[in-house]
């Protein structure tokens, strides 16, 4: 149930990105710049990325809408659930093993990083770009996830999916084109 009164109670991000397309608008690019953009990795392996955070932080809203979004890029179904509840045993490409316990451990306990963290990126190799890009995407769904929850939205049924698929297919640029339709 949503906590912003003006809009519906069962509101989504897109719903609240309308009401406030201001800041909506610079958020969508840099969401666009940093899981489409130019990277070491693929769009579906930042998405991953994405919903491993999420799921780490129980966002149910955006780990739901990420792994579907992943999974239309091509990352195996059941490889998300698989990596929460077990990443070293989880059937997970064995580069990104190393990143997703990085990013794990920055969004969990983000003081402790060390240059040991990093170097096992890099020796998985990964170089300083793609630790920069997986940085750059945990820092942006760490505050994705508290801005879904602290404006308390949640997905109804069948909407994961419709968001997933069309974050595939148009990406956050085909978002923010929605942000001038009403509410």
């Amino acid at each position: 149930m949503s906590y912003l009164k003006s809009l519906p109670s069962e509101t989504t991000l897109l719903q609240v990105f309308q009401a406030y397309p201001g800041p909506a608008r610079h958020l969508l690019a840099f969401h666009e710049l940093v899981l489409r953009g130019e990277s070491p990795f693929t769009p579906g392996e930042r998405e991953l990325i994405a919903a491993y955070v999420s799921g780490l932080n129980s966002c149910d809203y955006c780990h739901g809408i990420h792994t579907v979004t992943a999974e239309a890029f091509g990352i195996p179904e059941g490889t998300l659930a698989a990596a929460l509840a077990d990443l070293e045993s989880a059937n997970v490409d064995a580069r990104l093993k190393p990143v997703l316990a990085y990013v794990g451990k920055l969004t969990r306990t983000p003081a402790k990083m060390t240059d040991a963290d990093a170097e096992a990126v890099f020796a998985a190799g990964w170089d300083e770009r793609a630790l920069h890009d997986a940085v750059l995407v945990c820092a942006l769904f760490n505050f994705m996830n508290r801005m879904v929850e602290g404006l308390g939205i949640r997905a109804a049924e069948g909407y994961t999916t419709t968001s997933g698929e069309r974050l595939k297919n148009a990406g956050y640029a085909g978002l923010a084109e929605l942000l001038d339709a009403p509410a």
